[in-house]
């Protein structure tokens, strides 16, 4: 049997990941949000949601609620920091390219993640709808 510490599982990942992973930002809850999106993936547990406040089609504020790994509050983080400011039509252009590139990349296994995060603010901007 291989037992393989926590330490070994994060080095997979980019310093970019790992400082969101530990430090993420625009978590929480907005109470009183315009949209609310959710997504999650059965198979790993994953699972997103994601409040945005609007003004005039822009996106002032932005907050996420996330229950899974590393590469899941990362790309959460990731995709709030991206929107937050931009109108609905530019967030509606992110992708998951653009997400692994501002963290550096993410291993194989997690890519996933970067899904997760654009089909919770896809919801989001469908409830805005």
């Amino acid at each position: 049997m291989i037992l393989v510490s926590i330490s070994d599982k994060m080095s997979m990942y980019t310093k970019k990941v790992m400082e969101l992973f530990r430090n993420p930002k625009n978590m929480g809850e907005i109470e009183d949000a315009d949209a609310v999106g959710e997504a999650g993936n059965p198979v790993c547990g994953d699972q997103m949601k994601l409040f945005l406040k609007t003004d005039d089609r822009r996106i002032t504020d932005v907050k996420f609620q996330t229950y899974g790994c590393a590469a899941a509050i990362a790309t959460s983080s990731i995709v709030t920091k991206k929107v937050k400011g931009k109108k609905i039509e530019e967030a509606l252009k992110l992708t998951k390219d653009d997400i692994l590139e501002d963290l550096g990349g993410l291993p194989e296994q997690k890519v996933h993640c970067s899904f997760l995060a654009l089909e919770a603010l896809e919801d989001a901007l469908d409830d805005y709808k």
